[in-house]
């Protein structure tokens, strides 16, 4: 199994830095897993390929030109709210620090230049975390299910949601045909 990372920064070489350090995550530490990692230099492409690629976390650079990360990790919290959320940081302004933790709720918060061990440690953390997260809620639905509050169909529908972004939302056309969204 994979876990599907999101990193979001302005500047190529700090992506490259990140993959690097990342890439270098013992399967041990990820449960198992291996690394799937995408770069994005621009927020609004990120945004844009989340909407149909399911992503385990996402790490943003907190100053961008386009927009700022707490601005992009709002975005993103509304089309894949289960998605661990870490802003990088090399600028650690009260106000940047206080969006992040309020209205993107943010997992982590990290400082710029980062160290190599500190970065691995919050990112096994967070998807460990969002582990446990995914297993609660399934054996929430499940609960729900049985005592008739859930439907299978509806516990059905949010897996799908989860694991292919936008799967359950159709954009009808006034004949009732179905409206594709340009890709």
């Amino acid at each position: 199994m994979q876990y599907r990372i999101m990193l979001v920064d302005d500047e190529v070489n700090i992506l490259h830095a990140l993959r690097r350090a990342l890439n270098g995550m013992p399967e041990s530490e990820l449960e198992g897993h291996s690394l799937d990692i995408q770069l994005f230099t621009s927020p609004a492409e990120a945004l844009q390929r989340a909407d149909y690629t399911p992503y385990d976390l996402v790490m943003t650079d907190y100053r961008m030109p386009e927009m700022n990360g707490v601005e992009f990790l709002v975005r993103l919290k509304q089309v894949q709210p289960t998605a661990m959320r870490l802003i990088l940081s090399g600028y650690a302004d009260m106000e940047g620090l206080i969006g992040a933790i309020n209205d993107a709720q943010i997992f982590r918060f990290l400082a710029k230049p980062w160290h190599d061990y500190e970065l691995r440690a919050a990112v096994a953390q967070a998807l460990s975390y969002r582990h446990l997260l995914m297993e609660n809620l399934r054996l929430a639905d499940l609960a729900r299910v049985q005592q008739g509050k859930l439907t299978r169909q509806e516990m059905e529908l949010r897996r799908l949601e989860e694991k292919h972004p936008g799967i359950t939302k159709v954009n009808w056309g006034p004949d009732g045909s179905v409206l594709l969204d340009p890709l």
